[in-house]
């Protein structure tokens, strides 16, 4: 199956508009779109992603093991070059960000081997960037 190379939209709630600004915007550096009081666009690698104020429906998912790790099960993201992927994880890890898996290459040797690293934004949504050598290994068994 070949996969179309058309941008995701998603929407996912945080407590405040201001933290997601701070957090998806100057850290991470997504370029803001629209907005209004409630929500805000941000451009995530040419993805839509969509901050809601919606602060009750916060929080940390629950986990699954993966290689040995705790993955949150709610979580989203984008899969980058591994230039991109280091250079995102050399800024965090100069930020100060806690991860919640530290950078690392994943299922190494086998199909789908990839370079992963977890993080929450503010709001407690978890973010996985990923990255393969060889991308045709995407949806490896």
């Amino acid at each position: 199956m070949n996969t179309p190379l058309l941008p995701f939209h998603i929407a996912f709630p945080v407590h405040s508009l201001d933290a997601a600004r701070a957090f998806y915007g100057h850290l991470l550096g997504c370029p803001e779109g629209r907005s209004s009081a409630e929500w805000v666009d941000f451009n995530l690698y040419g993805h839509q992603i969509v901050a809601h104020l919606a602060p009750n429906e916060t929080g940390v998912s629950t986990t699954n093991a993966v290689d040995g790790h705790g993955v949150p099960v709610r979580h989203f993201g984008a899969i980058l070059t591994m230039a991109q992927w280091t250079a995102l994880a050399d800024k965090l890890k100069a930020a100060g960000v806690k991860f919640v898996i530290e950078p690392y290459i994943r299922f190494k040797g086998e199909p789908g081997e990839q370079a992963t690293m977890f993080f929450l934004d503010p709001s407690g949504n978890a973010l996985e960037f990923k990255s393969f050598g060889n991308l045709d290994m995407l949806f490896a068994k």
